[in-house]
């Protein structure tokens, strides 16, 4: 029925550093910051995660505040971004860049995933939670939030910004 699209928190990562499926730890902030976003929260039935890590300890806590069972999900992964994972972006090579700027939904410059990929994981698993009676809260990644709000599959609709525990609620 409803379904809330929870971005984690913030990861112990350096900006400008590409990540992706890369399994990070949480930054010093943590307790802080989930215990900020609790309130903001609608109220939940049952929690899904990604099993990244940096997902997973949030929706924990969730879960434990909200007394709902938590269930992974590894269709609500991060894009894996193949060897671009843990360099930072200004360090990729102009040429990669181009050539998935020129075929954003296919190209795989990188031997990762592309968001097409992405784009169909994340969408058969946002039909599958919002045929569900009540309210879903997933805990995930910017590129998974990106590809449920994208009206279409060209770059410009998947440039929603979505911070570090942001949210979006979808309701049917």
């Amino acid at each position: 029925m409803a379904v809330t699209l929870l971005r984690h928190t913030q990861p112990a990562a350096e900006p400008g550093l590409c990540y992706g499926a890369s399994d990070l730890t949480l930054a010093a902030s943590f307790p802080d910051e989930a215990e900020a976003l609790i309130p903001a929260l609608p109220a939940t039935d049952r929690i899904v995660t990604s099993p990244l890590f940096r997902c997973r300890v949030l929706a924990e806590r969730l879960s434990g505040h909200f007394g709902c069972r938590l269930n992974e999900d590894p269709r609500l992964k991060e894009m894996d971004f193949g060897q671009w994972e843990g360099r930072p972006w200004a360090d990729i090579p102009p040429v990669e860049i181009n050539a998935w700027a020129s075929d954003f939904l296919q190209a795989r410059p990188h031997g990762g995933e592309s968001v097409a990929m992405l784009r169909k994981r994340t969408l058969e698993a946002l039909e599958e939670y919002r045929s569900l009676d009540g309210h879903t809260l997933i805990v995930t990644h910017a590129g998974v939030i990106k590809a449920a709000l994208a009206a279409d599959e060209t770059a410009e609709s998947h440039a929603a910004s979505i911070g570090f525990s942001g949210f979006v609620t979808l309701i049917d």
